[in-house]
C-alpha cells in the first residue's frame, strides 16, 4: 500500500504528520506492506499510484502558495476522490477546496471548485476550543482541538454535528465536510492519533481488513473523552 503526504514541509503544524504515522501502523499490523512518500511544490503527483492522501494545516500564507501549486493536480486528485479512495486534508488545507478564499486583508482568492462553500479570515483574530465532534459513521464521538481564523459559508451537508468546541463558522452546529472518503476537518489533534474510532474507520476503507488500534491510543482517547466531558456537563 502506498500513502502521500502531499506538502508535508509547509503544510504541517501541530505535528499533524502523526495521522499518516498512525495509519501506517496500522496498514503493517493488518499484515500488508506500506510506503509513505513526501511531496510538494512543483514535484510530479500521479493520484492513481496511492491508496490514501493526507494535506495537513499551515500558516494562512502557507495556504495560498498551496493553492496556487496545487491547480496544477486538482484534476488528478479529483478523478481520486471520484474513483473512492481515501483522503484527509486537516486544518485551513481544505478550505482551498471550496470556491473562493477572502483574507483578512479583503483579497480574494478562486479556490480550486471541488466544492461551491466560500471561505473569509477573520482579520487575524484566532479562535481555539477544545472540541467533541459526532458523525453518523463512527460509534464514539470524535475528540480533539480547533484552531482557526476562518469563517466558512455554503456547507449544507457538514461531516460531523458539533456537540463541543467550532463549527464550520460562528453559530454552525456541523463541522467540515465529506465527498466520498475525502475528509476535511479542522479538528486537530492529531485526529487520527487521538480518534481510534476514526483510525480504524479510515484502515477499512484502505485495506478492506478490520484492525485493533494500539491499547494505548484507546486508554488516551477514554481520558481525554471523559475529561472533556465533564466540561461539557458543567457548560465550559
Amino acid at each position: 500500500m502506498k500513502l502521500l503526504h502531499l506538502y508535508h514541509d509547509i503544510m504541517n503544524l501541530y505535528g499533524e504528520y502523526a495521522n499518516v504515522l498512525a495509519l501506517r501502523e496500522m496498514i503493517l499490523k493488518s499484515g500488508e506492506e506500506c510506503e509513505t512518500e513526501r511531496k510538494s511544490f512543483g514535484e510530479a503527483v500521479d493520484f492513481n499510484e496511492y491508496d490514501f492522501v493526507y494535506v495537513g494545516s499551515g500558516t494562512e500564507r502557507n495556504q495560498k502558495l498551496v493553492l496556487e501549486d496545487f491547480r496544477r493536480l486538482a484534476d488528478g486528485f479529483q478523478a481520486y476522490v471520484a474513483g473512492g479512495k481515501a483522503a484527509l486534508w486537516t486544518g485551513n488545507s481544505f478550505e482551498i477546496l471550496g470556491s473562493r478564499l477572502t483574507d483578512c486583508d479583503g483579497r480574494d482568492y478562486r479556490g480550486i471548485g471541488m466544492f461551491s462553500f466560500t471561505t473569509v479570515e477573520q482579520n487575524k483574530k484566532r479562535s481555539t476550543a477544545d472540541a467533541i465532534f459526532e458523525a453518523d459513521f463512527l460509534d464514539k464521538p470524535l475528540v480533539g482541538f480547533v484552531n482557526k481564523c476562518s469563517e466558512i459559508e455554503g456547507i449544507g451537508e457538514p461531516m460531523f454535528r458539533v456537540r463541543m468546541g467550532l463549527g464550520n463558522k460562528t453559530g454552525d452546529e456541523g463541522e467540515g465536510i465529506r465527498e466520498n472518503n475525502l475528509f476535511c476537518t479542522h479538528l486537530t489533534g492529531p485526529v487520527l492519533m487521538k480518534n481510534p474510532g476514526l483510525l480504524v474507520y479510515v484502515t477499512r476503507l484502505v485495506t478492506g481488513k478490520e484492525v485493533a488500534p494500539n491499547p494505548l491510543m484507546v486508554k488516551g482517547y477514554e481520558i481525554t473523552s471523559r475529561e472533556l466531558g465533564k466540561l461539557l456537563e458543567n457548560g465550559q
